[in-house]
């Protein structure tokens, strides 16, 4: 396992607003800087529910990567590629649907939740019922120790972990296991002794520290290769070689952007605020927002809690401003407009690096097609090293 690596992505079907921004790209640009992390434009998870409109998927592609670079995705730090320019996700994702029994992806919380909410589309398809499972292929594939995730979106994790374990279950104990490994102990020095007592601790003790205490000792040697280190990790635990290592879920906090209407921002309620909206879009939208039903006349009394404006107030303004808004609307000592107007100031001001850092994209395409390229690139020379171990694992060469 990569326990520094990150995977994550999403689905290119249509413009990204700034639900998306608050929700995982402002997310992202803070992981960068402390991992090594794969973003992924997710155009086959795209065709899960878009299969049938599929001229929004390639529109919406380049837009995406262009909304992600100006919000401060930074090529030189992060990898970002496009799912289906790397073969390995499909190969991975067709060899682990040999293993994984169907009621695994049919008891996924967010199958029946998508298909009820999804009512209008023929959602029962193969690709829909099995895209936890490309998931899973997508995370497994770049031995991703993190995935940023909502609590929502955890059984998907749950069950990449499960389909990992029995992967490993399967295929993982290989003829000579118990000389290899210990072939791999002797490479570690003199702290191969310290290995086996570990080790020996956990297995007989269940010395949750002493399987802890190991890994760290696995991680910090210098001396080992991938595939020495991945059959240690299943060695100390008396499994076989660890091929797929299971990825955990680093939960992040839901996203608390609210809508024009005060629902969740929403394409679908179409109630959204794209990344890069004009100043005077952006002003137009937000003078409109509904306010207070109480607030009739301007001299009539207003309570924040029941104006979806305040909602937006929780997001972009200081206290100061807060307390400003809810004095003057409880006494109608401010108007509506006015209440609103730091909000579009605020969201304004949030977007201007926006449109800087887009502005050389916008100029110069192929410079956004040259970072997807080298993404891909690089994208692909790890997953096919992690398909070279499956292949081989599953008997069928390389």
């Amino acid at each position: 396992m990569f326990a520094n690596r990150i995977l994550s992505g999403m689905r290119p079907t249509g413009s990204l607003h700034l639900g998306h921004y608050h929700g995982v790209i402002k997310n992202w640009v803070e992981l960068q800087t402390r991992h090594d992390c794969y973003f992924m434009v997710a155009d086959w998870h795209a065709l899960t529910t878009n299969y049938d409109e599929v001229a929004i998927i390639e529109k919406s592609i380049w837009e995406m990567v262009i909304d992600w670079l100006a919000s401060g995705v930074d090529p030189e730090q992060s990898t970002i590629f496009i799912q289906s320019k790397v073969p390995q996700h499909a190969e991975l994702h067709l060899a682990l649907s040999m293993v994984t029994p169907l009621g695994w992806l049919e008891r996924v919380p967010t199958y029946k939740d998508q298909m009820d909410k999804l009512n209008h589309k023929d959602l029962a398809t193969y690709g829909f019922l099995g895209y936890p499972l490309l998931q899973a292929a997508d995370i497994l594939v770049y031995k991703a120790g993190l995935v940023p995730v909502g609590e929502d979106q955890v059984p998907h994790i749950e069950l990449t972990r499960e389909v990992a374990r029995r992967f490993n279950n399967l295929y993982g104990r290989e003829p000579n296991f118990e000389e290899l490994a210990k072939a791999a102990v002797k490479k570690i020095g003199k702290a191969g002794k310290q290995f086996e007592q570990l080790r020996t601790r956990y297995l007989q003790d269940g010395d949750g520290e002493a399987l802890l205490a190991a890994r760290e000792l696995l991680a910090a040697s210098q001396n080992l290769g991938n595939s020495d280190r991945e059959r240690l990790q299943g060695y100390l635990e008396n499994k076989g070689k660890i091929i797929l290592p299971e990825s955990e879920a680093l939960l992040t906090a839901a996203s608390k952007m609210p809508g024009l209407d005060g629902n969740k921002m929403s394409k679908s309620y179409k109630n959204t605020i794209t990344m890069r909206e004009t100043p005077e879009e952006v002003s137009k939208k937000i003078r409109a927002m509904p306010t207070d039903p109480a607030r009739v006349r301007r001299t009539d009394a207003g309570n924040p809690d029941k104006c979806p404006v305040w909602q937006l107030h929780e997001v972009y303004s200081g206290d100061d401003t807060k307390q400003w808004v809810k004095a003057g609307c409880t006494s109608a000592g401010i108007g509506c407009l006015e209440c609103k107007q730091p909000v579009i100031e605020a969201v304004v001001r949030e977007q201007q690096p926006m449109f800087e850092r887009a502005e050389k994209y916008l100029a110069n395409p192929n410079l956004v097609k040259e970072i997807v390229f080298e993404g891909c690139h690089k994208a692909e020379l790890v997953a096919r090293e992690t398909m070279k171990e499956v292949r081989e694992a599953m008997g069928l060469g390389y």
